[in-house]
């Protein structure tokens, strides 16, 4: 189920095409259908708001102007430290090495 902040994955003839936030999830005049607002993130970024069914913005396929559609969720990604990267800290830490500081030169004008 999507909701309102949700970073989604559009598709157009089936390929991935745009990334959108849904910024806005509003009941349409007609029965059963939506007024979806999205923010494209795009350069530069574009709002669009299309009417669909809550079938449509939560993951089956569609098509808008007789072109197929497809709304996918994008799965947040989640950094869990794995064992293995738990030991190669511990490997470092304990050989005391410094950790390395690069740091950022900026154009100076």
């Amino acid at each position: 189920m999507n909701y309102e902040g949700d970073v989604v994955l559009v598709y157009y003839h089936d390929k991935p095409a745009v990334y959108a936030r849904i910024e806005a999830i509003e009941p349409d005049m007609k029965k059963d259908w939506y007024q979806i607002t999205l923010l494209l993130l795009t350069i530069p970024s574009q709002t669009v708001t299309w009417i669909l069914r809550e079938e449509y913005f939560n993951g089956a396929p569609f098509t808008m102007g007789g072109n197929s559609m497809l709304i996918e969720k994008v799965k947040p990604v989640s950094r869990e430290i794995t064992a293995e990267e738990d030991v190669k800290t511990e490997e470092n830490e304990s050989k005391g090495k410094p950790a390395k500081v690069i740091p950022f030169k900026g154009s100076t004008k």
